[in-house]
């Protein structure tokens, strides 16, 4: 790519090069606490918090931090879904000058003791449930102070009341912690600190706001450092996408979880931007999103193909009304064409690909969701991004049409990996990030990814794109979620397997599956075997674990080997 033919296809109402605002990230909520007051910010499980509840209960935070030692570039980690808690301590440890360590509540003991570790976080938010397992990994870890939340702290009468019941009943213990020695309680971190501004310094370029940690699907995780700058460049970009919302008038569905950049980006950081209303839900359930739309009326719904197609394969679906919601960015995995079509006929709003990745504060490319788009595509390079496709080995651009690595330069291309500069300088290559996803460029600018490299099948000497194969199963009438991988096969090397989860009421047979896809692919690249499964596995944000399941099937593989 010589130059940005991509640039040509913009709207009118989108500029190419946006001003990125040189202030921190806390700054919104600053400015939305000034302007709107009396504004709601969040609304959760029926309980409303104002812009200025948010501001005070965030400094609050911030001073009790800092009160317990916490200075400028420390890390601290919150545990927590999606609750007031999780946005209050967001903000209040960038106004301390802490940097924030997102940490998924879901993970087990080693992998929050290797997390810990590695970012030397000093302080750890979480909840009252998972409090047992943070004493366990406390000796392996640089944590000082444990500050315990509870969502019924957050929820209204008699919701408050209740939940502890149901708490009991779900975990089959409860815990209670006391407010002394290194563990503190967040209710009383409201009831006693001081609210008063804090005067930390603070450098645009450099100052680092978070820790994100990627997934770690192929060895240990990596703390990926991102700045202000990187996630104020990324939101900036997002407010210009969305150039028919309006400013403060707008809903935010906060499904995605904040300890997910995606959900960080496009609620938590996006909705205090433009003072708009965040409505928090802890966890991805069909039911109770689908009656939080019909009730709440979010305007804007980031999300993930899987939860899509949650709703859209609901029994009682036709019951709620999604109306309210005009525009929907799903990201974190392909979005399948009959899931957009289906989900814009049913809500009349807008439902488009984009693509990024942790290292870049995420989002990179988006399809414009009321202009011009190409089906199958990522779009086109998000403002003040610039794209390329390189040449694996040499890392030469190659010309439109031709298949090569996706590269990006930007202000929300990562400042590089937590102590590992050896990695951080594998990842770049003449001032390009290399993302390791394949694909190409068409003539007009638009993106294609066909597959994560380490993804791509090679079976009796042809590459296989997974995606390819996934696309046409998704096309099928019986099947609700489908990911294709590859497993160790003695003469291919390796073989396609299909790993299907049918829609309620519908059957199919591999026969039958075979037979369809003979329809419709070259027949190196139709599955050998189809595996039926009730469910997949995934991450919290919804992204199916294909490398889990090629796990699974060597260990299989290996046993079958071993009794022999």
């Amino acid at each position: 790519m010589t130059e940005k033919v991509w640039l040509k296809k913009y709207p009118e109402q989108i500029p190419h090069e946006i001003e990125i605002p040189e202030i921190p990230v806390y700054q919104f909520l600053t400015d939305a606490y000034k302007a709107s007051p009396s504004k709601i910010a969040i609304h959760f499980l029926g309980k409303d918090i104002t812009y200025k509840e948010l501001y005070e209960s965030a400094s609050k935070f911030a001073n009790y931090l800092q009160k317990l030692g916490v200075e400028k570039g420390d890390r601290v980690a919150i545990m927590l879904p999606n609750c007031p808690q999780a946005v209050i301590a967001y903000y209040g440890i960038l106004y301390a000058g802490g940097i924030v360590v997102q940490t998924n509540p879901l993970y087990t003991e080693r992998e929050l003791q290797y997390q810990m570790a590695d970012s030397g976080a000093k302080v750890i938010l979480s909840m009252d449930i998972l409090y047992p397992r943070i004493t366990k990994i406390l000796k392996e870890t640089q944590i000082e102070h444990v500050i315990v939340a509870a969502i019924k702290d957050y929820l209204p009468f008699p919701k408050n009341l209740v939940y502890p019941f149901i708490q009991k009943k779900q975990y089959g213990f409860s815990v209670k912690v006391e407010h002394s020695g290194m563990n503190h309680l967040f209710t009383e971190i409201m009831r006693s600190a001081p609210v008063k501004d804090l005067d930390v310094p603070f450098n645009f370029e450099d100052d680092l706001a978070l820790l994100q940690y990627t997934g770690g699907t192929t060895g240990f995780p990596k703390g990926v450092m991102l700045t202000h700058k990187n996630l104020i460049a990324n939101a900036t970009a997002c407010s210009h996408w969305l150039y028919k919302c309006v400013d403060g008038e707008e809903i935010i569905l906060g499904l995605l979880p904040f300890f997910h950049v995606y959900g960080m980006t496009t609620v938590l950081i996006l909705s205090v931007m433009k003072q708009n209303k965040m409505v928090l839900l802890p966890k991805f359930d069909v039911e109770d999103t689908l009656k939080t739309i019909d009730k709440q009326k979010p305007t804007l719904f980031p999300g993930a193909p899987t939860m899509y197609i949650g709703l859209l394969n609901h029994p009682d679906l036709g019951k709620y009304d999604l109306s309210s919601i005009k525009a929907c960015i799903s990201g974190s995995a392909p979005l399948p064409i009959e899931v957009q079509e289906k989900f814009e006929g049913i809500t009349g709003g807008k439902l488009v690909e984009g693509y990024g990745l942790t290292e870049t504060s995420p989002v990179t490319h988006a399809n414009f969701i009321w202009d011009e788009r190409v089906n199958g595509s990522i779009g086109v390079p998000w403002p003040n991004t610039d794209a390329a496709i390189l040449r694996s080995g040499d890392n030469e651009m190659m010309p439109v049409g031709e298949m090569g690595e996706i590269a990006i330069k930007g202000p929300q291309v990562m400042k590089g990996y937590w102590n590992r500069p050896e990695d951080t300088a594998m990842t770049f290559a003449d001032g390009w990030f290399l993302t390791g996803d394949l694909g190409y460029m068409d003539e007009n600018g638009y993106f294609y990814v066909v597959d994560r490299k380490k993804d791509m099948i090679i079976a009796g000497g042809y590459n296989i794109y997974p995606r390819e194969v996934e696309e046409v199963l998704y096309e099928h009438d019986a099947i609700q979620e489908c990911v294709v991988a590859g497993i160790p096969d003695p003469y291919r090397g390796e073989t396609v397997k299909a790993y299907i989860v049918l829609k309620e009421g519908h059957s199919v047979t591999d026969s039958e599956l075979n037979a369809y896809c003979r329809q419709n692919l070259a027949a190196y690249k139709v599955p050998r075997f189809y595996e039926f499964r009730d469910e997949l596995p995934k991450t919290a944000v919804g992204k199916i674990l294909r490398r889990t399941l090629v796990e699974e099937e060597k260990e299989k593989m290996a046993a079958e080997q071993k009794a022999k």
